[in-house]
């Protein structure tokens, strides 16, 4: 016979899209004696905690909520336990059940279900909207709707690897984007640093994009990648519009790193503490001419470290008239070492905004990557 968890899981599996909590809910209450449960979701510039059914988001860093979701390991208080809420290491909110149980081995199981809760949400996004409704303080433009429907997700953890990404202005971006995939031998890592306006560049940004994908769901090589990209924008606008980008593969087996750098974000490694540029050689954007012959350069990582991707629109940021620049990127990245790439991304946008007093005018990505080496 199943026990409460196994149930907890088939209600979860089998509740309609809009209904995971309310179905979710009633199963806790029936089985655990849980009287409150509450989803909190994470908004799109990671600086609030928003609860699903309405009522007081939580924005204080010390709050039991927050810590729960940036240690992801469940948090006890005294009226409520708050359980991490995610798949695969996309960080999507947390889950807030009341009264907290006393007995460790529920405290697990509850654990364990708000893990496939995490799943479930993945699973019914596209069909539903809302629960990406409810993770807005504020409505998105267009071109930003277009943007965050465009991302493979914002966080990513394998044993080899783990990667992260964000996109400011969160609620108006326009056309910096990310995207990646692996197969368990290969990850594969775009990072697009767009140019234009509005839905304009969102447009022109999700063009390449899907170019890129085209071409690595062919299974072609990653000069040929940038090269069918650079066709299909060329052949659209002629050369009247293009933009950079940097297409990474990486060797999941030995951490050798395999590069197309297309006019592309600055990227820069951190090891043993210490930032160092990746020096590429920089080849013509997407799109500005017919028929660029693309080549492809290799670097070796080694164990343990970090790289950065950040578009002209971090470095280039300005706050009462003085630039942020390549040395505060540079010592604000060397503070990264301990966090984690979600973490270490939301830490440096954070500083960003504290930089320019308010939400950034240009666009900026930040892409952080663990190599943490080759796995059995």
């Amino acid at each position: 016979m199943s026990g409460p968890e196994d149930q907890a899981r088939r209600i979860l599996t089998e509740a309609p899209a809009d209904l995971l909590l309310d179905r979710l809910a009633a199963e806790l209450e029936r089985s655990y004696g849980i009287t409150g449960t509450e989803l909190y979701q994470v908004d799109y510039r990671l600086a609030v905690l928003l609860p699903l059914g309405g009522g007081e988001p939580v924005n204080a860093p010390g709050h039991p909520a927050w810590r729960c979701f940036d240690h992801q390991d469940p948090i006890v208080s005294d009226a409520a336990v708050w359980f991490p809420v995610g798949m695969r290491g996309e960080r999507r909110g947390v889950l807030r059940l009341a009264p907290p149980p006393a007995d460790q081995g529920v405290l697990r199981e509850l654990a364990a279900i708000a893990t496939v809760l995490g799943h479930e949400l993945a699973a019914v996004t596209a069909s539903t909207d809302v629960y990406l409704t409810a993770r807005r303080t504020r409505r998105l433009t267009l071109a930003a709707e277009m943007q965050w429907e465009l991302l493979p997700g914002r966080s990513r953890i394998r044993p080899s690897f783990s990667l992260a990404g964000q996109l400011e202005p969160a609620y108006a971006v326009r056309g910096d984007s990310f995207d990646w995939s692996d197969d368990g031998n290969r990850l594969w890592l775009s990072v697009v640093n767009g140019s234009g306006e509005g839905v304009a560049a969102s447009m022109l940004t999700s063009l390449a994009t899907h170019a890129l994908r085209n071409a690595r769901r062919a299974e072609l090589g990653l000069a040929d990648q940038a090269a069918l990209a650079d066709q299909a924008v060329y052949a659209l606008h002629r050369g009247e519009q293009h933009l950079s980008a940097l297409i990474l593969e990486l060797n999941l087996a030995d951490g050798t790193m395999t590069v197309v750098d297309a006019g592309s974000p600055r990227l820069v490694r951190l090891r043993d503490g210490e930032v160092t540029e990746q020096v590429l050689e920089k080849q013509f954007p997407l799109g500005m001419f017919e028929g660029t012959d693309y080549q492809e350069q290799r670097f070796q990582l080694r164990r343990d470290d970090r790289l950065f991707v950040v578009s002209d629109g971090v470095i280039d940021a300005v706050g009462n008239q003085i630039r942020y620049g390549e040395t505060a990127l540079d010592r604000f990245l060397r503070r990264t070492g301990p966090m984690e790439p979600l973490d270490a991304v939301r830490s440096l946008i954070g500083d960003l905004r504290a930089f320019v007093a308010g939400d950034l005018v240009d666009d900026a990505v930040v892409v952080c990557l663990d190599w943490h080496g080759p796995q059995p």
